[in-house]
């Protein structure tokens, strides 16, 4: 295949949130490549969940029917405290949020996403490392890739750089990651397990260290029916919160096993956890230089993780399809991204965000997880409420209680922060 020298949209990175950029573009009649430094079939650090905020976005590509033929669940299974509780997806009939949820590992989630761009008509490339960027005056003129000992550059009207967590595309146009709010360490792993069909996502509000110490975060087990192998398994990982003052001081991946012996007997775990791996998550939107005349960040490289439990596949296939329909709107090059794309982000994400970095720093005191934690999983209407809320079902169409009452703390969150999101 010859390596194209120019496109209308250059996309950076094939993840969920790349992905969906590229089909949509495409699929809007842009010339788009999608180029990521990895070959695919690739992994990625995931706990592989799929909200169902995730599956309407995905149903949007096309994808409901593949996603049923995986691991379908239908709420929450909520552990802690003495207490356990099944949490059903809440019905939301005004929206395009189904009652439903599933879990796909990354290895082939994301290479379907990338076979989606690919049919909807996106040019995609993989081995290739984005290592340097050409300006003409504030604009990108175009990205310098290697591959192996091969150096090239692909011109672009426009760049949409969606490179994960770390982003080294968006550090080069000046992204700077913010940790004086709310931030994640989390560990992924998977293991064996009898239960790998079970119908209920579950979640350990309760997180202990092997002292019995209670800690500032959560462990999950997502179940993923049968691997490759033929053998059922489980998605199981623990994730804690930080911030700049006060930092995780905890190794994830000795808690990480420990948790799953905790977990061996009630889940029908069998033999030793494997492929574990551990990742930082920048939340919340708490990153600066989302965008520039001609560019812009999208999912994970803008910080768009869900601050109260680390979910950031839904918020990468909306980035993917929003920049998409930005850039359709702007076919004839018109337009800055610079001012657009910010302002997008912000009236989609900026008060929730607001208000659940602000929620989810609360948590980082152990203290008060001990002293909230009993009396929150003793009310299955605040759980219920909870769960609504840190599962993002709140959509821009819903006018019930729950969502009154998120915007409107919402609200009165963003206007006393210091820096809002994407600021």
């Amino acid at each position: 295949m010859t390596t194209p020298t120019s496109t209308d949209v250059l996309v950076v990175g094939a993840g969920p949130a790349g992905s969906a950029a590229a089909a949509w573009s495409a699929r809007a009649g842009l010339d788009t490549v999608l180029v990521d430094a990895a070959v695919f079939p690739r992994d990625k650090t995931c706990g592989d969940g799929l909200t169902p905020r995730a599956i309407g976005e995905l149903s949007k590509l096309g994808l409901a029917d593949w996603l049923q033929a995986h691991t379908v669940n239908f709420g929450l299974r909520a552990h802690g405290f003495d207490q356990t509780l099944l949490l059903p997806w809440p019905s939301l009939p005004d929206s395009d949020i189904p009652a439903w949820g599933s879990a796909v590992a990354r290895t082939e989630l994301d290479d379907h996403l990338r076979t989606v761009a690919i049919k909807s008509g996106a040019l995609a490339l993989d081995g290739a490392r984005a290592v340097a960027v050409r300006h003409d005056r504030d604009r990108v003129a175009a990205v310098t890739f290697r591959s192996g000992d091969e150096t090239f550059d692909i011109e672009c009207r426009r760049l949409v750089v969606a490179d994960g967590v770390r982003s080294p595309l968006g550090k080069l146009l000046g992204r700077e990651w913010h940790r004086d709010t709310v931030y994640g360490v989390a560990g992924r792993s998977y293991v064996d397990s009898a239960m790998s069909d079970d119908p209920w996502i579950s979640s350990h509000l309760e997180l202990r260290g092997e002292d019995g110490e209670i800690l500032s975060g959560y462990g999950w087990i997502f179940p993923l029916g049968q691997s490759s192998t033929g053998m059922g398994e489980v998605n199981l990982g623990v994730g804690t919160l930080a911030t700049s003052k006060r930092p995780a001081n905890i190794a994830i991946k000795p808690l990480m096993a420990y948790y799953a012996e905790q977990r061996r007997e009630e889940f029908k775990l069998s033999g030793d956890i494997r492929m574990g791996a551990s990742a930082l998550l920048p939340m919340g939107g708490a990153v600066s230089g989302v965008a520039g005349p001609n560019w812009a960040l999208i999912g994970d490289a803008a910080a768009c993780v869900n601050p109260l439990n680390g979910e950031g596949i839904d918020y990468g296939l909306e980035t993917g399809r929003f920049v998409a329909e930005l850039m359709a709107s702007q076919v004839n090059g018109g337009g800055d991204l610079g001012t657009a794309w910010p302002a997008i982000l912000r009236e989609h994400y900026g008060e929730a965000f607001s208000i659940a970095r602000r929620l989810a720093g609360v948590a980082t005191v152990p203290q008060v997880v001990a002293a909230l934690g009993p009396a929150g999983m003793r009310s299955d209407w605040l759980m219920t409420l909870a769960l609504r809320w840190m599962g993002n079902l709140v959509d821009d169409a819903d006018r019930d209680r729950a969502a009154r009452v998120w915007r409107w703390a919402g609200r009165r969150s963003i206007a006393r922060d210091a820096r809002p999101p994407f600021t």
